[in-house]
């Protein structure tokens, strides 16, 4: 059935639409259209602001180099936001926004944090001892917006389990908060974010950035302005990091045994493979893991603990479901088409050097060669080369300004 309008009807018609018109495109109207709802950001609460002045004090306990980079006062913001575990479930994860005092339009880095084995670490609860406190507050007084993930199993999600060196679950954390951050940057006129992104991380951290990177470029390539990236200590070849530690003498340091640890049971359950712990671990150090899982003490070289059936596997190839599941999470033979600059010390007891060269190598071959840079601290450990990728991290990010 056809509707048939008179022609006074018409122009009744047109005034009435004419009016709403009017009304929805008046900024005082009272019937202006409200904006979209946040699709990631759930909340968001002020923790403290910091002027310039307690930022140097933070700065120069540190190094004063660092404290002499400072420039403004900043705002410290932490952010619920919606974001997708590693089983596809949703899920509220948290991180911290820290949002320099100024008008001017500025860059925003996401700052993808290292190891962490305590929550009170965690971005989001920017205590003393996170990176959070202690690097990104630089960057944030320098003039750029922080965006710095907590990750799942940590802050608001801090009921589930860390999903450790997990390539996607760390790089779907990382990709959500910027989109949450964005989010509330939007509904802040206040803040001037330019556009430009630039990603880094160090230790874990390096490894989430590369991740995140990863999925960037495959996924979204067109969803941010990327300009940069700074990856320092990263286990981005999992696969040849995993066989160097069940054929070489690690340094036996407990601290750094949990995190290989942590790895295996990360992906035991992760992959579904669900094991019994008896199948990777020998006496007398099953019991500990049993009971402290990936906090136990564990003073040996790694491969000491483990069974001889499950090293076999590995190396020779049969356990292909583990071995499966470990290529799944390798992130260092691909082609990265925004600068790259890769960070790492040559005596690295805790990430092997082996990953950022086979990973530069890799990149090289797939001719990133003019895309990728490899810097190399000479004769320096895990701690060590942190200052070197810090200040590489400045200078990169200064010129891609």
């Amino acid at each position: 059935m056809r509707l048939r309008i008179h022609q006074s009807g018409r122009w009744l018609s047109l005034i009435f639409f004419l009016a709403i018109y009017l009304v929805g495109c008046n900024p005082n109207g009272t019937n202006s259209p409200k904006p979209a709802a946040d699709q990631y950001l759930v909340s968001s609460t002020t923790l403290t602001e910091l002027s310039r002045e307690q930022l140097a004090t933070q700065a120069a306990a540190i190094s004063p180099v660092y404290a002499a980079l400072l420039r403004q006062g900043i705002s410290v913001v932490k952010l619920v936001y919606n974001t997708t575990n590693w089983d596809g479930s949703a899920v509220q994860a948290s991180g911290l926004l820290l949002v320099p005092n100024t008008t001017t339009a500025v860059p925003m880095i996401s700052q993808q944090h290292g190891t962490i084995f305590d929550d009170s670490e965690a971005p989001s609860n920017f205590g003393p001892a996170s990176e959070a406190y202690q690097y990104a507050t630089i960057f944030a007084s320098i003039g750029y917006i922080m965006a710095c993930p907590d990750y799942i199993g940590y802050g608001a999600s801090k009921n589930l389990p860390h999903t450790y060196e997990h390539r996607a679950s760390l790089a779907q954390a990382g990709l959500d908060m910027i989109r949450a951050s964005r989010e509330y940057i939007n509904s802040h006129s206040a803040i001037n974010w330019d556009s430009r992104l630039y990603l880094a991380g160090y230790s874990e951290g390096g490894y989430a950035t590369m991740a995140l990177y990863k999925k960037l470029q495959e996924e979204t390539p067109t969803e941010f302005n990327l300009r940069a990236v700074s990856c320092g200590a990263g286990a981005y070849d999992k696969t040849s990091f995993m066989k160097a530690l069940l054929t070489q003498k690690s340094a036996g340091v407990a601290q750094w045994n949990r995190a290989f640890l942590w790895v295996l049971l990360t992906y035991d359950q992760l992959y579904k493979l669900n094991r019994p712990l008896s199948n990777y671990f020998k006496e007398p150090y099953l019991t500990e893991v049993q009971t402290k899982r990936q906090l136990a003490t564990l003073d040996v070289s790694f491969d000491q603990v483990l069974t001889d059936s499950f090293k076999a596997g590995i190396l020779d190839g049969t356990d292909t479901a583990f071995l499966k599941a470990v290529a799944d999470n390798d992130i260092y033979d691909w082609r990265p088409l925004t600068t790259l600059q890769l960070y790492h010390g040559d005596a690295d007891p805790q990430v092997y050097y082996l990953n950022s060269k086979n990973c530069y190598n890799a990149m090289a071959t797939r001719g990133a060669g003019s895309t990728v840079q490899l810097f190399t601290s000479a004769g320096k450990t895990h701690l060590q080369t942190i200052p070197d990728w810090l200040l590489g991290t400045y200078s990169l990010f200064s010129t891609a300004r």
